[in-house]
């Protein structure tokens, strides 16, 4: 380098490019000091880049001490022109500054404005508004101006393939900041004030380090910004630019990134769509299209698709023969993803969505070193994922887990705390195979903003255990609804919450003495006793829950009655809903050991006031029909209720004096919820059924038909199948079987031996019982019967 003037190196944040432009600049200058466009408090972070365990992408993270919420990021990866130039320097051993606007002041800029902070502080993309106040993108307008309608499409063909800096490494600057300088001549600023304070803040400081060094500065900042750095402006007014601006107090440290995280389609504007593409330009010293095909190969085969060499060398030609016909150097992504759907995909775009996910943007996740500042919570969260061998991917994943082993049942309460402090790295979903309360699966996916969450989250405490139960002890205090703290007290016996499980309890015990809805309270019992159950498979004393849910029963056993009169169809359909949740919440605090009142007679205390209580909505004729259907069913279901005496109460409704739009409603009440194969099994019903739909009136018919076809709809094919054979050929013809009087109805009074003897191979291979002793032929056929 020579003369007094810095050298301004202008790039486009994370291009490939710019970033093999910003190496050899500075590999031909050998500046004695780089300044890069970041916030200088992150100077003390720079020694971590070279860090062993450092891997991009990665991010600063900037957050307001106070309100760790108010954040921003300045993302980096491995093609990222400013994170080049910070591994240029630490190998040089020349020092690195970051020179833009300190986070102090871009934290506390927008507090309280409509455009507060929202990430990547570094992310203002080159941007300008013209007179008429409309936002310009400088690389669209030159773009738009070579005759391009698309700003990746022109930046490829005269930056990325056009092996920009082999023969002067200083032209592609130099040619850049002249675009650059027309466009700040038509745009100006675009009205966006703080790139002139910010742009004020890097003259002082560039100015600085020429006291200091000299004429060894080198600057690498976004392009937009180099004419008003190269602009010559007294210091005064620089000075008086940034005098008397807010500022808080903020802490900054490293934090993972993801490529995701870098595309404009996951919300993050970060000016790339295609970082996965742009890695693999970075990385690829030569044959990029081949390497690229490969790549994508490799995908297409681990997805079970037949893709083969000669697939991927007739997809590199087409792909080159495409980038002659529409003129460019150099098959860019166009000509590549175009070339990947005809031959690798065979034309279909749903492989080609996948390429475009996993690989055009990608699920690359950074590291960062141990050493990288952290608040006390992450710190104790990073402690815990080793301990339990649970590492932070991109790639969503799902996780089961069996609570019976001790690793995972530590991941399970990790992952629940974390719920409970609104960092959801992971989200519960249904097993695919045992429905247990001692498994769990999980969808687990780490986002890079979720380390403001830890950051927010630690407020609570300086470990997770710690912050998750003063959480909970402050979202108890402040639940708005019975339901929401009955929820919450579930959730801390997930999360293993001693310490907060009383403050919950006595909470929850005050708002169920209170609320006397109960709506609110059939609500809050399922919950209740879901607790009960995790409380037991986790080994947890929930004796004070036992308590507070058998009082909660009782007084829904009470209430349930007078509630349920003279209700109009929604509310008695919501009612109906809330009786099936009773009835199951009951039958499981009958299995919970200590539940009821504490001994087989408390058990059946509440199972008996449970159906004394059906049995009173059964009878009732103020109650909906719908109620009325669904308790008649639910006593037959449990043996309460004789088959005869059931068709006897289904017969009065169905009885001529009953309007049809009320019989219907009893229907859907009784057969809704899988009651199909109670019509096909007992064919009494189904007659009753049958006989009062062909006796409906025709005016009528036209009102109950959608209370039936949603009833009807809600069956299985198999059973709607059977059903219809059994209409056609008319209840209790041609299908063999009759109900008797010693037998279960539609079902015959004795074992069939011969139809059992026939099952007893398959039985043997699926129990596994081939090889095992005691096990007869008749004992199986005992099973099959």
């Amino acid at each position: 380098m020579s003369g007094a003037e810095p050298l301004l190196l202008g790039v486009r944040h994370h291009g490939p490019g710019s970033a093999r432009a910003v190496r050899a600049a500075l590999t031909a200058a050998r500046p004695r000091v780089v300044l890069i466009e970041g916030p200088p408090e992150a100077d003390a972070l720079i020694p971590l880049a070279a860090d062993e365990d450092m891997r991009p992408p990665v991010a600063l993270l900037a957050h307001a001490v106070d309100e760790p919420g108010r954040s921003a990021f300045w993302p980096l990866a491995e093609f990222s022109p400013e994170w080049v130039a910070i591994r240029w320097a630490l190998e040089h051993e020349v020092p690195a500054r970051f020179i833009d606007l300190p986070a102090i002041h871009t934290l506390a800029w927008g507090k309280g404005a409509e455009d507060e902070p929202t990430g990547e502080a570094e992310e203002s993309e080159p941007t300008a508004e013209s007179a008429a106040d409309v936002r310009v993108d400088p690389l669209a307008v030159l773009a738009e101006t070579a005759g391009y309608d698309d700003p990746e499409r022109w930046w490829e063909d005269v930056v990325e393939h056009r092996g920009v800096g082999e023969r002067d490494a200083f032209a592609p600057f130099t040619a850049l900041e002249e675009a650059m300088g027309a466009l700040r001549e038509t745009y100006g600023v675009g009205g966006h004030d703080r790139d002139l304070v910010r742009e004020a803040y890097m003259r002082l400081q560039v100015r600085a380090a020429q006291r200091e060094f000299e004429d060894g500065v080198a600057v690498v900042c976004g392009a937009w910004h180099v004419p008003a750095l190269r602009q010559r402006t007294a210091v005064a007014a620089d000075r008086a630019l940034l005098k008397g601006l807010p500022k808080v107090k903020a802490d900054l440290t490293w934090v993972p990134w993801t490529h995701r995280r870098l595309s404009r389609a996951s919300g993050y504007g970060a000016g790339i769509d295609s970082p996965g593409w742009y890695g693999h330009l970075f990385s690829a010293r030569d044959r990029p299209i081949e390497r690229w095909m490969t790549k994508v190969a490799g995908l297409l085969r681990e997805e079970d698709r037949i893709v083969s060499s000669a697939h991927v060398i007739e997809a590199v030609r087409l792909a080159e023969t495409l980038a002659v016909m529409r003129g460019r150097p150099l098959p860019g992504l166009g000509e590549t993803t175009d070339a990947v759907r005809a031959v690798l995909c065979e034309g279909s775009d749903v492989p080609l969505s996948l390429v475009h996910d996993r690989l055009v943007v990608g699920d690359v996740l950074g590291e960062v070193p141990p050493g990288a500042p952290a608040v006390p919570l992450q710190r104790d969260l990073d402690r815990s994922q080793r301990r339990l061998r649970l590492k932070p991917e991109a790639l969503e994943r799902e996780l089961e887990l069996d609570l019976r082993k001790e690793t995972d049942a530590g991941r399970s309460r990790l992952l629940h705390r974390l719920r409970l402090l609104r960092i959801e790295w992971g989200e519960p979903v249904a097993s695919r195979g045992s429905t247990g309360t001692f498994r769990e699966t999980w969808r687990l996916r780490w986002e890079p903003e979720l380390a403001v969450r830890v950051a927010e989250a630690g407020v609570w405490g300086t470990t997770v255990l710690a912050a998750s139960t003063a959480k909970a002890e402050a979202d108890a205090v402040g639940a708005q609804s019975l339901a929401d703290v009955t929820a919450l007290a579930e959730h801390c016996l997930l999360a293993e919450l001693p310490d907060a499980l009383p403050v919950v309890m006595k909470v929850l015990a005050d708002r169920a003495a209170l609320d006397a809805d109960v709506g609110h309270l059939a609500q809050a019992l399922p919950a209740l006793v879901r607790s009960l159950r995790y409380g037991d498979v986790r080994g947890t004393d929930t004796q004070a829950l036992t308590e507070v849910a058998a009082g909660l029963a009782e007084r829904v056993f009470v209430g349930l009655p007078p509630a349920c009169a003279a209700l109009d169809t929604d509310a008695a359909e919501e009612m109906r809903r809330h009786v099936d949740a009773v009835h199951g919440a009951v039958a499981l605090l009958d299995d919970v050991p200590g539940s009821g009142h504490g001994d087989a007679a408390g058990h059946r205390y509440l199972r008996d006031r449970w159906r004394a209580v059906l049995r009173t909505l059964a009878m009732r004729d103020t109650v909906p029909g719908v109620i009325r259907g669904r308790a008649v069913r639910l006593l037959l279901d449990e043996g309460e209720l004789e088959a005869d005496e059931a068709a006897r109460l289904m017969g009065l409704v169905l009885s001529p004096g009953t309007p049809p739009a009320d019989a219907a409603a009893w229907i859907e009440g009784f057969v809704g919820g899988g009651g199909g194969l109670l019509l096909v099994h007992d064919e009494r019903l189904l007659g009753l059924v049958d006989a009062w739909l062909t006796g409906v009136p025709a005016e009528a018919f036209t009102d109950v038909l959608p209370l039936l076809r949603r009833t009807f709809s809600s069956y299985e094919p198999g059973v709607r199948r059977t059903l219809g054979e059994l209409v056609r050929r008319g209840p209790g013809k041609g299908m063999g079987v009759t109900a008797t009087a010693a037998g279960v109805p539609g079902f015959g009074a004795e074992l069939d031996a011969g139809r059992a003897d026939a099952v007893v191979p398959v039985l043997r291979l699926l129990l596994g019982l081939d090889e095992m002793a005691g096990n007869t032929d008749n004992e199986l056929a005992g099973v099959a019967g």
